[in-house]
């Protein structure tokens, strides 16, 4: 599968958070409700792409954690997850997930507009608004549901190097009107919520105002050509009448959002046009535009279409101008990586995550690059890194792959059954996190023949096959 971003395929984001939220018992309504809800109601299955990207994924995370803290939710518990697709959508689903379509985030023009929306689904979140779909799903079919589930971690585990996409085809004929719709009651709660957390982090609810005021007027043309944001979350005059009176008597109307969300919001936009769309971004980009967004998305746009003798060059000259720019190194370093240059590939990786360490992604990177360079000397900072990954963001099945690949050559270097016996309790992780659960038992089993009884990972090798042995209908 062709490379996006420099992205990796883990499907929930936050501290030791499972693929699905629930590991003992799975919600397999939570699933029904993913893929009700990310597909139009057309008579033809779409497919849908998640994405995965630090850059992005850092700046969604700054502009919400302050609304997250506001509706007193854990912003390391809610999941911001990315869609490919070109419609104006977001949405919530199967508990703290928030969807955001690439469509939005390319449309929303400022800031304040997207955090706008980020808050007016999290009033959702907090008004509980997606109890009542679990009543749908009692006339589902559970093996539709599992078939579903296998199909959505094998996509989101189809890719490979740096990028991971999941594609998938919509298997449920209900549409997404029918679960995903919410009455205008629950959107004007959702909308006071949003305004209330806005007010009490002292931001301004002007950016919510004028993304309502833009879709407002979509309730006038045919149902068939509105955004899929309107036929979701139905609009009224009386909403947007009282957003607008919230607005005219908040304290902090006029306050203006810090500069550099205006600078992240930008670069996110050109990056996004410069991978999506490299034709595009090329013309809309000049090479005698002297922005930073526009020779980043310059730079990206090139790079996709494979002409990395000028894409690099343009990267060296922005890292000249910011070189502490993780997000720069982390682009070079991909570029390198995947052009087969290793080495230099594995010093930008390294600057990239000295200076955001706190970024799962970035560390998966870098020990991707340093088990391609098969330098075993590497190896202890390999599992390392992968290591902290988890921590920061837990069951990346690729991750668990990285380490059962570097455990593996410690086991051949040094003969010793321990390491084996993590090369098993690795892929016993990878095939829980991919949902494979006959493959995680066996592999978990084999682990607890030969891992020391009662150490860490032979006691989650218990869990693992206590959680597979467990019979789905508990």
């Amino acid at each position: 599968m062709k490379r996006d971003f420099s992205i990796w395929h883990t499907a929930f984001r936050g501290e030791k958070k499972e693929l699905f939220p629930k590991r003992q018992r799975l919600k397999v309504w939570i699933l029904f409700l993913l893929f009700t809800f990310a597909f139009p109601s057309s008579a033809h299955a779409e497919k849908l792409s998640f994405i995965r990207d630090a850059e992005i994924e850092h700046y969604l995370h700054e502009l919400s954690t302050p609304i997250f803290r506001a509706a007193k939710l854990n912003p390391r518990a809610v999941n911001l997850l990315i869609i490919k697709n070109g419609e104006m959508n977001a949405f919530v689903a199967g508990g703290q997930n928030i969807f955001i379509y690439t469509g939005l985030l390319q449309s929303a023009e400022t800031p304040g507009q997207l955090q706008g929306v980020i808050a007016h689904e999290t009033g959702h979140i907090a008004g509980g608004h997606l109890v009542r779909g679990s009543r749908a799903m009692e006339n589902a079919s559970a093996q539709s549901m599992i078939g579903m589930l296998a199909a959505l971690a094998a996509g989101l585990a189809s890719g490979n190097g740096q990028v991971a996409i999941g594609a998938f085809g919509a298997a449920q004929s209900i549409t997404e009107r029918n679960l995903m719709s919410y009455s205008r009651a629950q959107e004007s709660a959702a909308d006071s919520a949003a305004l209330r957390f806005l007010d009490s982090t002292e931001q301004s609810s002007e950016g919510f105002y004028d993304f309502m005021k833009k879709l407002a007027g979509q309730e006038l043309i045919p149902e068939d050509q509105q955004s899929q944001y309107v036929r979701t979350h139905p609009m009224s005059q009386d909403r947007l009448q009282n957003i607008g009176h919230h607005l005219e008597n908040s304290p902090y109307a006029n306050k203006k959002m810090p500069a550099l969300f205006n600078q992240m919001h930008e670069r996110m936009q050109a990056k996004l046009l410069g991978f999506l769309r490299p034709e595009a971004a090329l013309l809309r980009y000049t090479d005698k535009d002297p922005r930073i967004r526009a020779r980043y998305a310059r730079a990206i746009a090139l790079y996709r279409k494979s002409h990395i003798d000028k894409a690099l060059p343009l990267i060296d000259r922005l890292l000249k101008e910011e070189p502490d720019n993780p997000f720069f190194h982390e682009l070079k370093g991909q570029i390198l990586f995947e052009n087969g240059r290793i080495k230099p590939a594995i010093v930008s990786y390294q600057k990239a995550v000295a200076l955001l360490s706190d970024s799962a992604l970035l560390r998966i990177a870098y020990a991707h690059a340093l088990l391609e360079s098969k330098d075993d000397t590497q190896l202890d900072k390999i599992i390392k890194q992968l290591t902290e990954a988890d921590r920061l963001e837990a069951r990346d099945p690729q991750t668990w792959r990285f380490l059962a690949a570097a455990w593996n050559r410690k086991h051949k270097i040094t003969q010793v059954s321990y390491y084996q016996g993590l090369v098993f309790y690795g892929l016993a992780e990878e095939s829980i996190a991919l949902n494979k659960k006959e493959a995680a038992s066996r592999y978990a089993l084999r682990a607890i023949g030969i891992l020391p009884k009662g150490s860490p990972y032979w006691l989650r090798a218990q869990d693992i096959r206590l959680e597979t042995d467990k019979d789905p209908k508990d």
